[in-house]
C-alpha cells in the first residue's frame, strides 16, 4: 500500500469541508474529469461519487463509495475505475491547530490493477498522491 503524506496549513475542519464537498473531487483528485452526480448523504457510509476519468473520447464513467467516515478525521473510500479495477483509499486528518497532516494510503484491491507488481504500482500511486495533496492545499488554504 502507498503512504503519501503532507502537511496542509489550514485547520483541520478546512480540509474536512474540501473532502465532504464531492462536487469538488475533480479539482483535487489526479485522474476525475468530471463529477456526474454526487449522493445526498455524501460522505456518509454508502455514498457515492459518481465520476469519469480519462480523456475524451476514452472517458469511463465509475464510481467512489464510502466505506468508513470519522468526520474531520478518516475517509475510507473504495474507488472504481474499471477496466483497471478497484482501490482502497484511506484518508487520514491529524488535526495540529492552524496545520493539518493528511495521509493518503492507497492500493489496487481487484481487477487487473492488483496483477501490477507492488513494486511498480507503489511508485505510480505515491506520485499520483503527491500531486493530489498538492492541489487539495492549493483548495484549503485559499478557501
Amino acid at each position: 500500500m502507498s503512504d503519501t503524506s503532507r502537511t496542509i496549513h489550514a485547520p483541520a475542519d478546512k480540509v474536512w469541508d474540501v473532502l465532504s464537498d464531492g462536487w469538488l473531487y475533480p479539482l483535487w483528485v489526479v485522474g476525475a474529469t468530471r463529477m456526474r452526480e454526487v449522493d445526498d448523504h455524501w460522505p456518509g457510509v454508502g455514498a457515492r461519487l459518481h465520476h469519469s476519468a480519462g480523456v475524451w473520447p476514452l472517458v469511463i464513467d465509475d464510481t467512489t463509495e464510502v466505506v468508513e467516515v470519522e468526520p474531520g478525521r478518516l475517509l475510507s473510500l473504495r474507488a472504481r475505475g474499471w477496466p483497471a479495477g478497484e482501490a482502497s483509499v484511506v484518508i487520514r486528518l491529524d488535526d495540529r491547530g492552524t496545520e493539518t497532516l493528511v495521509s493518503i494510503q492507497e492500493d489496487a484491491v481487484s481487477g487487473p490493477g492488483r496483477l501490477v507488481p507492488w513494486v511498480v504500482r507503489t511508485p505510480v500511486l505515491v506520485w499520483r498522491n503527491v500531486e493530489a495533496l498538492s492541489r487539495l492545499a492549493a483548495i484549503a488554504e485559499r478557501r
